[in-house]
């Protein structure tokens, strides 16, 4: 009887201990995970998704109708100013470059001599006119001759002195500098230029990125034959949500990464941002330049951007979990105080992936909970279990 005394005097004393501890622990309130505030590095960053792109693009067509006898480069080429890209049948323009020349030739070997000896036979012509004229002048002096002998050498004369005047003309006309040469130069410079639009060349050094004609193809003029990029500066095109324009400026460092090659992240530097905001999608053009490039990346390539606008050797900071309203007006976090909890107001300042600093409202050592959206009530007991903080090692 005494030993079944002791059993339940025994069972009694435990099961008042356990109540006790329950009552203890309901006073302390629940266990809620929470961070220690501390001082630490932090980075700002604005991340988004953009697309490789050149600095700017250009179309090389046909400025004459024709078509494709070769096509020398293929998407991907690299080519430098000059560099042939197609050629068209040109039988008709090498016709007319050799009849251009030929009448060039002719002009200079042929017509110019011919018109330089037509002066000259006129001049000699002219000249035994003239002599005629003087022996038929003293000879009628001398009553030796009619009168009207004296009129048919001066007759004879006038129109030899025209005809040498014509020839001597006629020859200047065709003398290298001249009207009629630089008409022949002309026509050959037309005809040789006309030929030259044959032949589609590169005319700045770049990357070809599409073809738009095959050998035996009709080309229309002014029909795009190829699409090229400018071997400039690599860009990288994103379109950052306006609400980021606050914390954006000229120069700022990115980091970025292609989704065919997340292992191989490299780097950028803001270099433009859109002077005008899309009112369809609320966003703002901004432009990184790559420097420098890495040899995998292809036009209009996928690429994920981290870009750096602000950072902070020293900076109070808790996780952003921790906080409630973040990226609205009033931030807010659970402080335990005493072992109770109050609602803090917070003012924030960079904004980091994981974190955020905190300009007012917590102070290192202080703890903030983890839940940042619990549903507590202020002054309510709570019993603190610290957690790791998310960037932690």
């Amino acid at each position: 009887m005494r030993r079944r005394t002791v059993v339940i005097t025994l069972a009694v004393g435990a099961a008042a201990v356990l109540f006790a501890d329950a009552v203890v622990q309901k006073m302390r309130g629940p266990v809620l995970p929470a961070y220690e505030v501390a001082v630490q590095p932090l980075v700002q960053t604005v991340v988004a998704t953009g697309r490789v792109s050149a600095v700017s693009r250009a179309q090389v067509g046909s400025s004459i109708t024709g078509i494709v006898r070769e096509r020398r480069v293929r998407e991907g080429d690299q080519v430098r100013p000059g560099d042939v890209l197609a050629v068209l049948q040109s039988d008709v323009q090498e016709a007319e470059l050799r009849q251009a020349r030929a009448a060039l030739a002719e002009l200079q070997h042929s017509t110019r001599p011919q018109a330089h000896k037509a002066w000259q036979q006129a001049r000699t012509q002219w000249q035994q006119a003239q002599r005629e004229l003087q022996r038929r002048t003293a000879l009628v002096a001398q009553q030796a001759i009619a009168h009207e002998e004296l009129e048919q050498a001066a007759q004879a004369e006038n129109q030899a002195r025209i005809a040498m005047e014509q020839a001597q003309l006629q020859a200047r006309s065709l003398q290298s500098g001249q009207p009629q040469e630089a008409l022949a130069l002309a026509r050959v410079a037309s005809a040789q230029a006309a030929l030259d639009k044959t032949i589609i060349r590169a005319e700045m050094a770049g990357t070809i990125l599409t073809r738009n004609a095959e050998p035996g193809d009709v080309v229309q003029a002014g029909q795009v034959l190829f699409d090229m990029a400018r071997a400039e500066d690599t860009e990288v095109l994103v379109a950052l949500d306006e609400k980021n324009l606050e914390t954006l400026a000229l120069g700022q460092p990115a980091t970025c990464i292609a989704d065919a090659y997340p292992h191989q992240p490299f780097t950028a530097q803001v270099s433009f941002i859109a002077p005008r905001i899309d009112p369809q999608r609320g966003t703002v053009d901004v432009r990184l330049t790559v420097a420098p490039v890495p040899e995998f990346l292809r036009q209009d390539m996928t690429i994920s951007v981290n870009i750096q606008t602000g950072q902070q050797e020293q900076a109070i900071a808790i996780p952003n979990d921790a906080i409630a309203g973040l990226g609205q007006g009033t931030p807010q976090a659970w402080v335990v105080e005493d072992g109770r909890i109050q609602r803090r107001t917070l003012h924030l300042g960079l904004r980091g992936l994981a974190q955020t600093q905190v300009l007012q409202g917590v102070q290192p050592g202080d703890w903030v909970l983890a839940d940042g959206q619990a549903a507590l009530t202020p002054g309510q007991r709570v019993q603190v279990q610290a957690q790791k903080l998310p960037w932690a090692p």
